[in-house]
């Protein structure tokens, strides 16, 4: 199989992800803004990875607050500590990137990360360039409906690289990505990086691959 399009997640992927401690502190500014100082850890966690719409509602809920306000002041600070660390030096390139620049096809992006931050990220290192389309997920309750794995920002990466999904591969580290690449109609490879040694991956992708360097042989 060749491909005519590959888009990338970033977190893990691109770039390093951000620790989880730095995570979990941008969620406890999030409650902060919106007059919540001591949150209970237990919502501290729920809102930090993973979220769902039933984690918001219920963090919300126990605190009074509009859920739309906490969660935007949430995405807000991920961001803005995601940028922090990032100028610190602690959110570089993997040493593999320039293996995406050799790939001879449109290339796109698509993150659950916020899409303020995805553009943060693509100045910041000048790849911007690089990619034709990306994608992150707007700072609105909404968007955790519409987050991997429901095939919903490939699909509008995929319409703007005028690629047909079985003609695309989408390069993840998370069983979300290979989910969301199958939701797509897409094929899938997962990349195992150094912070997904002990990932328990129950789904099958289409490829496995150690490096981005090798999917060079797979287009």
């Amino acid at each position: 199989m060749t491909y005519d399009a590959v888009v990338f997640d970033n977190d893990g992927v691109l770039t390093h992800p951000t620790p989880l401690d730095v995570l979990q502190e941008a969620t406890r500014e999030g409650f902060a803004a919106v007059g919540v100082d001591d949150p209970d850890p237990e919502h501290v966690e729920r809102m930090t990875m993973h979220v769902t719409p039933e984690d918001l509602r219920a963090a919300s809920g126990a605190y009074g607050v509009d859920p739309e306000r906490l969660w935007y002041e949430r995405d807000l600070a991920f961001s803005r500590k995601q940028v922090a660390d990032m100028e610190a030096g602690r959110k570089p390139l993997y040493e593999d990137y320039e293996a995406v620049r050799g790939l001879d096809v449109p290339r796109g992006i698509v993150s659950t990360n916020q899409h303020r931050t995805i553009e943060e990220i693509l100045d910041y290192h000048g790849i911007r360039g690089d990619f034709r389309a990306y994608y992150g997920r707007e700072m609105e309750p909404a968007s955790l409906r519409r987050k991997k794995p429901e095939p919903h920002y490939l699909d509008l990466a995929l319409a703007d690289l005028g690629v047909a999904p079985e003609r695309a591969l989408f390069v993840g580290d998370s069983q979300s990505d290979v989910e969301a690449a199958a939701n797509a109609g897409a094929d899938s490879a997962f990349v195992w990086r150094e912070h997904r040694a002990d990932y328990d991956l129950s789904v099958e992708p289409d490829h496995e691959v150690e490096t981005l360097h090798d999917l060079r042989a797979l287009l």
